[in-house]
């Protein structure tokens, strides 16, 4: 057996283990700790012939790592070590170790808590932090502290943050590994990579370094699009008969990912176009060379909105130096990093957590299903965000799979054994009784994986039913069959493996013979997953959603005309999202399945648009107004009420104010300021007070123009008492006259200055400023000229006839030349008219 540089550190590990439950292994890619540590530790006393269980974030690498160690041993798989991911079970009677998924740790957990028969579980890759893993050792933790002390757990990775991980596991020893890669030489970009010919420049880079190096290449891209627009590139250029080109990423068949793993054969050679799962826990057999591109694709939630979208983001420096060590594990080799070294400096430590950004909806039920309804009671690197954890909860409690109480239900418990999603599982379970499980089955693989259906230009039909129907054709067809959508492409590779997993669940499910179904029962089954996303049809293929928000479909879309539909992917771009994947409801099912959750409500309302109350009776799914119809007999205090908030929403300018009526609030409003007994006439106390003052007045009205007929002067006088009303008409008059005879309105709009507008030649002869209010108020005299114009404001009449009128008087001397403008204004006779009558 090749000797691995784990083995130097391999007693000191089993000597821990020997004395303490928990530790922590850190060493570097190529190490073996993957394949050496779980077998190093069969022979331990404490294990007592249990099962180690490997934890493994990728079920490529879960199967690769067992048939290594398998082929180690000189036996097959399902020996002495097996495997269990998704899909694929190879284990056996004496099977001790099992390589196994995250995601199947927590159905061994939910079944046995205390994991009898187990002896140890080793988390590898630790770094990558995927929910699952941090699930996984959270409940670990507890059924070590309550049910099992004896149970052994490693935490091991090669770029971990060992400390916190340390210390979550009560202070455990960190050991330390040493690596034996070989020296990879590590070339930078001269300057950035324009976005738009970042896959030019990759492919440019493939061929440089085949010619420059021997040996395969693995090149790292974000996602399956990349990698399909890549190939399709090199194999336009030609690579030569001796290279050729494998794709590498989670949608492939298990066949293809294996023929991208396996060496090459004598003289061959290989270009890898893998995503991030050739990262970490695998060995691409003859790599000399990687090309980075730099990216990496992570999904991220959004309480918001309660979307999960994906988005391409710059690798971490702990990703990168992953990617980089593929290159040296074999010999030395070359790593061609696609960005510059000033990029590689700004490079953040390392990837964020799963749980910080997933939707948090699996986990919550988990917990519910562990009994546990605060994620506190359990130890975490990094806790749930309570955001993120209490809308989970919220949309768990509209599948049903919670009480009110958040006490998992038996329909939860059903879910959560499914091993599909919540929503998934809750569509599934509401279908088969429906006789349409098969039709959720095809729904539920197809909503699983990436889209199947690829447009030859511009945006995919989203019509989910298509998907459905290529599902169905797989069976029959070879290749893109041109009868299923013009304009689109089937990956009928994805669409037969897709089949092979749907044979799986139907007959998991116990559904194998049933009927398929009609494809136009996809929008109900959709809406059984997605009730929050059922959509009402608005205009130009635009949509309002059950949970308020807007949706609509880009392009010329078969859905646009729908009046229902079920989003069941969007892009949570915006304020309106764009849909992704829908299928038509029919409004008669949902009424029918969801007549729990439709309610009647009867809405007495201020229509903005109308000006008017109107009362209505509305069937209400969410936000989406099923069915409207108008009330003919609704009760008077809430046509008041309506009313009243429909004038505090407009503003008391929807009052008919006439020239009275403004001109008495504004005097109240001046004596107010003045005595604040009086009433407060400012538009935000009358708002404030419609209910007592305005209220009284407004039984049988219901719009505007009903408020038309308003007297505002009564009502308003009616806030008056007695001695109010007499002493307003002494203390504010409207009127004041003057010296010459007419009687000059007073402007009350400020209050703290109320003004009397008047021509100057009126005022001749008056020798004080007129006075209000018993004289404790000066007007502030605006002295008009013959056209109506002030040539002077003031407070002090007689300081102005002293000096300035001397000044405004030859100015209006020379422009009304006319006009009376005599030299001693307090002995002229005061006139209105051009010059006094003689």
């Amino acid at each position: 057996m090749l000797h691995l540089p784990i083995e130097s550190i391999l007693p000191e590990l089993k000597d821990v283990l020997r004395r303490q439950a928990n530790a922590v292994l850190v060493a570097p890619p190529g190490s073996g700790k993957t394949t050496r540590v779980p077998l190093a530790l069969l022979d331990e006393p404490w294990l007592a012939g249990r099962r180690v269980l490997l934890l493994e974030p990728r079920r490529l690498a879960a199967r690769a790592a067992a048939r290594y160690m398998a082929a180690s041993l000189g036996e097959q798989v399902g020996e002495t070590v097996g495997y269990r991911v998704r899909l694929d079970t190879r284990v056996g009677a004496n099977t001790r170790v099992e390589v196994i998924t995250e995601g199947v740790l927590t159905r061994l957990l939910q079944a046995d808590p205390a994991l009898e028969g187990v002896g140890l579980v080793i988390f590898d890759e630790f770094h990558e932090r995927s929910i699952h893993a941090d699930l996984g050792l959270a409940l670990c933790l507890q059924a070590q502290a309550v049910l099992r002390p004896d149970l052994r757990l490693l935490v091991m990775s090669a770029t971990l943050d060992a400390a916190p991980v340390a210390a979550l596991l009560g202070d455990a020893p960190v050991l330390t590994g040493i690596g034996a890669a070989f020296p990879v030489e590590t070339r930078y970009l001269d300057r950035p990579v324009d976005e738009g010919r970042r896959e030019t420049v990759i492919v440019n880079t493939i061929f440089d370094a085949l010619a420059a190096a021997p040996g395969d290449i693995l090149v790292f891209l974000p996602g399956a699009a990349e990698i399909r627009r890549v190939e399709a590139v090199l194999a336009a250029r030609g690579l030569g008969g001796n290279v050729r080109v494998a794709p590498l990423y989670g949608m492939l068949p298990l066949a293809a990912q294996d023929l991208a793993i396996a060496p090459s054969p004598p003289g061959q050679r290989k270009v890898v176009l893998a995503t991030s799962i050739a990262e970490t826990s695998l060995t691409v057999e003859g790599v000399r060379t990687v090309i980075d591109s730099g990216l990496m694709r992570v999904p991220r939630f959004s309480p918001r909105t309660g979307m999960t979208r994906l988005e391409t983001v710059m690798v971490s420096r702990a990703s990168a130096d992953q990617r980089r060590g593929r290159a040296g594990r074999l010999a030395p080799g070359v790593c061609y990093r696609l960005w510059t070294e000033q990029e590689d400096a700004r490079l953040v430590p390392r990837n964020t957590p799963e749980i910080l950004e997933a939707d948090l909806a699996p986990l919550a039920l988990e917990l519910a299903v562990w009994g546990v309804s605060d994620p506190a009671e359990l130890l975490w690197l990094d806790a749930p965000p309570a955001a993120a954890f209490a809308q989970a909860r919220d949309l768990l409690q509209q599948l049903g799979a919670l009480d009110r109480d958040g006490a998992v239900t038996p329909h939860g418990r059903r879910m959560a054994a499914m091993g599909l999603h919540p929503r998934l599982a809750h569509m599934v379970l509401r279908a088969i009784p429906l006789g349409l499980g098969g039709l959720s089955c095809e729904l539920a693989v197809l909503l699983s994986e990436r889209d199947i259906l690829r447009s030859t230009g511009g945006a995919s039909d989203a019509d989910l039913r298509l998907r459905v129907e290529a599902l169905r054709l797989a069976g029959q067809a070879g290749r893109d069959n041109p009868a299923l959508c013009a304009g689109h492409l089937v990956d009928w590779a994805a669409v037969r493996r897709l089949r092979a997993e749907l044979g799986y669940w139907r007959r998991l499910f116990g559904i194998a013979g049933q009927e398929a179904g009609d494809v136009d029962a996809c929008g109900l089954l959709l809406a059984f997953a997605y009730p929050d996303r059922i959509g009402q049809r608005r205009e130009n293929g635009r949509f309002l959603l059950t949970s308020g928000r807007g949706a609509a479909l880009a392009g010329i879309q078969t859905l646009a005309d729908a009046p229902y539909l079920v989003a069941a992917e969007l892009d949570d771009q915006g304020a309106e999202s764009r849909i992704l994947l829908a299928a038509p409801v029919d409004l008669a099912a949902l009424k029918q399945q969801f007549a729990d959750r439709i309610e009647e409500v009867t809405s007495v309302a201020w229509d903005r648009a109308a000006q008017a109350v109107r009362a209505r009776k509305y069937e209400r799914l969410g936000a989406l107004i099923l069915k409207e119809v108008p009330v003919t007999d609704p009760a008077p205090a809430d046509m008041l009420a309506a009313l009243l908030a429909g004038i505090a929403e407009a503003g008391l300018d929807i009052l008919p104010w006439t020239r009275a009526a403004s001109q008495l609030r504004q005097r109240i409003n001046f004596m107010h300021r003045l005595e604040p007994g009086w009433p407060d006439m400012s538009d935000a106390a009358l708002v404030g007070t419609l209910e007592s003052w305005l209220a009284p007045y407004l039984y049988g009205i219901s719009s505007r123009d009903g408020l038309a007929r308003l007297n505002l002067v009564k009502i308003i006088e009616s806030m008056l008492t007695w001695d109010q009303r007499r002493e307003l008409d002494e203390c504010a008059p409207t009127h004041i006259v003057v010296p010459s005879g007419q009687r000059i309105p007073i402007d009350y709009s400020d209050p703290a200055a109320p003004v009397l507008a008047v021509r100057l030649q009126e005022m001749f002869g008056l020798t004080e400023t007129p006075r209000i209010a018993r004289g404790r108020v000066p007007l502030t005299l605006h002295l008009l000229s013959p056209a109506h114009r002030p040539v002077q404001v003031t407070r002090d009449l007689a300081s102005f006839w002293r000096g300035a009128y001397f000044e405004v008087r030859k100015d209006l001397l020379g422009r009304y030349p006319k006009h009376y403008w005599p030299d001693d204004p307090l002995a002229a006779t005061p006139t209105h008219r051009v010059r006094p009558r003689t």
